[in-house]
């Protein structure tokens, strides 16, 4: 089966519930998240956990996800650019992340933490 390797930067909350489905799945998105981002590149995905997970969660930390999805599932979904060349991602609409996630092949995988700035420290 061919597979595609993708990204998701998350905060602490969200890897809590990963870490909960035995890491195989996503967790349900939130009423106001209307889409899952899963990003391609893994430099993008840096930049959102370091600039902004590890900034917003309440431990300040963010982590980088790496995992495939199966590339047949994918190929019905369009690549968003929303920035630069390296800011790639897909668009699965949230009624959607159950069939997303069973077509995630393997594990999901901790790949890289950061830590953020604590404001209450300055």
């Amino acid at each position: 089966m061919d597979t595609v390797v993708l990204y998701r930067p998350v905060g602490t909350k969200e890897l809590t519930l990963i870490r909960g489905s035995g890491f195989r799945a996503f967790p349900p998105r939130l009423p106001s998240q209307p889409i899952f981002y899963p990003v391609l590149d893994l430099e993008y995905a840096r930049q959102i956990a370091k600039d902004w997970n590890a900034r917003q969660s309440e431990n300040h930390r963010g982590y980088v996800t790496r995992f495939e999805v199966a590339a047949e599932y994918l190929a019905k979904h369009e690549i968003h650019t929303v920035g630069g060349r390296q800011h790639q991602e897909y668009w699965i609409p949230t009624e959607e992340l159950p069939e997303f996630n069973a077509n995630i092949v393997g594990m999901i995988q901790v790949v890289e933490e950061f830590t953020g700035p604590d404001p209450l420290k300055h």
